[in-house]
């Protein structure tokens, strides 16, 4: 009889649909093979009729199987989603998640639209909201309640943060005119920038600004440096050659100016973001999005948690060679021919 049978027999039945080979859809429900193999037989007993045909070699669906299968998936997903909103909902993964982050393209990283959507397909009942903030006024808002998580760039050793899993680890590049001398260098080193200015943001925390790019050169020189204050300052002056901007791989691509190339910078360290939270604020949404968070990231950047030096590059990062970017009006033409 139908009514009987339970949901495991259910899971066990569809592992081995997905999967095809007793062993790895054992691995998958969590029991031995010998115990999947004994579920597929009872359930076929209850169903009348075989649901898999098995060789020493391989195992396929039946048109019985197939039949089930496809009735089944859609079935199963809205069982699941049920239980899970309704655990959700009383572990408290549920309603708004508001996460912040200063340039979300470029702090967030590739992967952010797939974190988000794997959070929301675990966690049907609460929904992820993405704020723009400016530097200087992120911890009072994460502070004030009015977020859960953060993306900040790295260092911050605020006293009440908790840090969590990294976001982007980046390599550093230099933003130059075209017509720099340094345009024409396949890469600079950390003691070159003595001989130029440095853009330097004042809004930022003194503790990142200074990690971000070094005060010092590392034989001791003073890197010169001039205040600016907003992204649409510092593309022109870089652009006239008035200063240069010590940044990340990923600037090239989010941030394309006319008369700027980009040149890699050896002997600066790499630059990392990460999702943090107010400690004592911890609680089952913040975990749930971290999850997330180093789920997706081990599958598509898997180079992040292993410390690869150059799991950027994997991801299309700016070649080692100098590249002056087209006029953004000009590539739009381009692409429309």
């Amino acid at each position: 009889m139908v009514d009987g049978i339970e949901l495991r027999e259910i899971r066990a039945f569809l592992a081995v649909a997905e999967e095809l080979h007793f062993g790895r859809a054992a691995e998958k429900v969590g029991l031995t093979p010998s115990r999947v193999s004994q579920t597929i037989r009872a359930l076929e007993s209850r169903l009348g009729g075989l649901l898999f045909e098995r060789t020493s070699r391989r195992v396929t669906l039946t048109p019985l199987g197939t039949q089930l299968r496809e009735a089944l998936d859609p079935a199963h997903e809205a069982l699941m989603a049920a239980l899970r909103t309704a655990q959700d909902t009383t572990r408290g993964v549920a309603g708004t998640f508001h996460v912040g982050m200063f340039e979300p393209k470029a702090y967030a990283g590739p992967h952010l639209t797939a974190i988000i959507r794997t959070f929301e397909a675990r966690h049907p009942a609460c929904r992820v909201v993405v704020r723009e903030l400016p530097i200087e006024s992120q911890l009072e808002w994460l502070r004030s309640g009015q977020g859960d998580a953060l993306v900040l760039r790295l260092p911050n050793s605020a006293p009440d943060l908790t840090i969590g899993p990294v976001m982007t680890d980046e390599a550093r590049i230099l933003a130059v005119a075209a017509d720099h001398p340094f345009a024409r260098r396949t890469d600079v080193t950390a003691e070159d920038l003595a001989d130029v200015t440095v853009t330097d943001m004042p809004q930022f925390p003194r503790e990142l600004m200074d990690a971000f790019i070094p005060p010092r050169t590392p034989a001791g020189r003073l890197i010169p440096r001039r205040d600016v204050h907003a992204l649409s300052e510092l593309l022109p002056l870089v652009a006239l050659g008035h200063v240069v901007h010590v940044t990340v791989t990923s600037f090239a691509e989010h941030y394309r100016y006319p008369g700027l190339t980009f040149v890699p910078i050896a002997g600066i360290p790499r630059s990392q973001t990460a999702l943090a939270w107010i400690t004592r604020k911890a609680n089952a949404r913040i975990d749930a999005f971290a999850q997330a968070v180093r789920d997706v990231l081990n599958e598509a950047a898997p180079g992040i948690a292993q410390n690869d030096p150059d799991w950027d590059r994997h991801l299309g990062a700016l070649p080692h060679q100098p590249e002056e970017h087209a006029d953004p009006d000009q590539r739009e033409a381009q692409e429309q021919q």
